[in-house]
């Protein structure tokens, strides 16, 4: 949501830039990047090629080394100026990018506003892995979160145990430096020890490096390759999963711009009705429902 302001008012607009390879910004990023009088970027985060977007004397700001107080500042003089400013932020704006905080400050300055979506690490190690995250029939649920412990506090029922309970895929942000702790909790919320990991440090830079493991192994994975930061843990047994199939593109399955070949669908029919009668509950949606 863009919030309108007066023609004159300054322009925050949060760029997400990805896990970091520059060529991953969107066209929508790099054109707010380039109409930016200010570019406020993470050294430690995203490759600097994302700079060659910015105009000829834009002012260039890391805030890797200043505190929030200081991007601030920024934001109040671009309310006092009337400047667009490009907030660069690695991955998603919305994933722990400490952005409703400056959102909050921005509408209290009468700021413009606009956040530009990016790719999510979590998405970009599932590509390089060349792995579904959603298997039929083994995992159709996500779930994002890191484990509890470090600078910012879990709220209740968030433990990474509590999650685990759920067997399905987990991406599991910034939780490397304590890698004994995780396996612990995974193992505790009912995950077996053979279940596959991808573990990926610097997922899209030049130095990345991509592991495959099982939960009984991660914990010597990650203290053999020495990663403490910068690492992303794939989770779930979808990591290993083959053989399966979806519904969506069955002849048999129909939708709003496709019809279904008769004969596949009394077929695809006669699957559910033997899952239903042999589990009490049909393993798969209604083949009927939706495109998507």
């Amino acid at each position: 949501m863009t919030t309108e302001q007066p023609a004159n008012a300054g322009k925050i607009t949060f760029v997400g830039a990805g896990p970091g390879a520059a060529d991953l910004l969107t066209f929508r990023a790099a054109r707010a990047i380039a109409e930016a009088e200010v570019v406020i970027w993470a050294a430690s985060l995203v490759q600097e090629e994302v700079l060659e977007h910015a105009r000829e004397g834009a002012e260039i700001l890391d805030s890797s080394l200043v505190p929030m107080e200081d991007v601030l500042a920024v934001y109040e003089r671009a309310a006092q100026d009337g400047t667009r400013v490009a907030r660069i932020h690695s991955g998603d704006p919305s994933l722990w990018g400490a952005v409703q905080e400056q959102l909050d400050r921005c509408r209290a300055l009468g700021l413009e506003t606009e956040i530009i979506p990016g790719v999510s690490s979590f998405s970009a190690v599932a590509a390089l892995a060349q792995r579904e995250l959603t298997i039929p029939e083994v995992a159709q649920s996500v779930i994002l979160t890191r484990l509890g412990g470090g600078k910012t506090p879990m709220p209740p029922g968030e433990e990474v145990r509590e999650f685990a309970r759920h067997g399905t895929t987990m991406a599991i942000f910034l939780s490397a430096a304590r890698s004994k702790q995780l396996v612990e909790e995974l193992l505790e919320g009912g995950y077996t020890p053979d279940t596959p990991v991808v573990v990926a440090y610097q997922a899209t830079w030049p130095d990345e490096l991509l592991l495959s493991c099982t939960i009984a192994t991660l914990e010597a994975t990650v203290k053999e390759h020495r990663l403490w930061k910068h690492t992303l843990f794939l989770v779930g047994p979808a990591l290993g999963a083959h053989g399966t199939r979806s519904h969506l593109y069955h002849p048999g399955h129909f939708h709003t711009f496709r019809k279904a070949d008769r004969a596949a669908r009394r077929q695809l029919r006669a699957v559910g009705a033997n899952e239903t009668a042999g589990d009490g509950a049909a393993t798969t949606a209604d083949p009927g429902h939706g495109h998507g």
